[in-house]
């Protein structure tokens, strides 16, 4: 007998605890496992890109089931070969719930994007890092399984206060923000990270690349001189936007300034 039949034998032999029945009658809303790093693959404008995604992955565990298929979870993501998209996670996750026996459950996955951009003036060619967060949910009614997918990006970018430019004789104070867009996506659709990442910067008081020569940051200084923008018009605009988009279900927007005159951060939400 082969080493790999002895060890399937092995353990259909053994007791299989978790799969026990438990008295306390209590049902968990989340079972599973957390901060997975893990090799992926991203679809992108720039064609097929490799990174590291952070994976958690749970299920709802009835109230007479002792515990879970641990394993399983890791089985289900060691198999996951297709590329990071809003269709494949959701082919993920209606796997997910027979496999684990379970009638609910949430795939979420954050990994860094990155986009290859070029300096306004000087043209020189940098990347530029964004954070991306892919999450989904299922849930079976009856014979069927519903599935929700979000997606949210994180946009950093540069914001210029107008009270300041308004009451000062010469410049005005400026600072690093952050957009947060997250959106619920219809059924096949077709939005990508870059769709939100283009919403995100062309409404901020100017957007930042990786690498910058003095022609460049003369450019972004006076641009965003040019264009500001109180935290309330940045989350305002932002939404205004990501609310033509058709392939989506419903969004939320945040934009927060980290104050270069404070030690605290100014931030706004609109959600829709």
């Amino acid at each position: 007998m082969n080493d790999t039949k002895t060890a399937q034998l092995n353990a259909m032999s053994m007791p299989d605890v978790q799969s026990n029945f438990d008295e306390r009658n209590i049902p968990i809303e989340q079972v599973g496992v957390r901060n997975i790093r893990f090799p992926i693959t991203v679809l992108s404008e720039q064609g097929l890109l490799p990174s590291v995604a952070e994976f958690n992955l749970n299920v709802a565990l009835p109230a007479e089931k002792k515990g879970t298929h641990m394993s399983r979870f890791m089985a289900l993501l060691q198999d996951h070969k297709d590329p990071i998209s809003a269709k494949n996670i959701e082919l993920m996750i209606r796997k997910m719930l027979p496999l684990l026996e379970a009638s609910k459950g949430m795939i979420e996955l954050t990994y860094t994007h990155f986009v290859s951009k070029k300096a306004p003036v000087s043209g020189i060619q940098s990347m530029m890092d964004y954070q991306v967060t892919w999450t989904s949910f299922a849930q079976t009614h009856d014979t069927d399984i519903h599935v929700a997918n979000f997606l949210k990006v994180t946009v950093p970018v540069m914001s210029l206060c107008p009270c300041s430019k308004e009451i000062s004789d010469y410049g005005a104070h400026n600072q690093r923000s952050h957009v947060n867009i997250e959106v619920q996506l219809k059924d096949d659709s077709s939005i990508i990270v870059e769709d939100l990442i283009r919403i995100a910067e062309s409404q901020a008081s100017c957007e930042l690349w990786g690498l910058l020569k003095r022609t460049d940051e003369k450019y972004v200084t006076e641009k965003s001189y040019e264009n500001p923008k109180f935290v309330e018009d940045l989350v305002r605009d932002v939404a205004s936007h990501v609310a033509q988009l058709k392939d989506i279900v419903s969004y939320e927007v945040e934009a927060e300034n980290f104050e270069s005159i404070h030690n605290h951060s100014a931030f706004a939400r609109i959600a829709s």
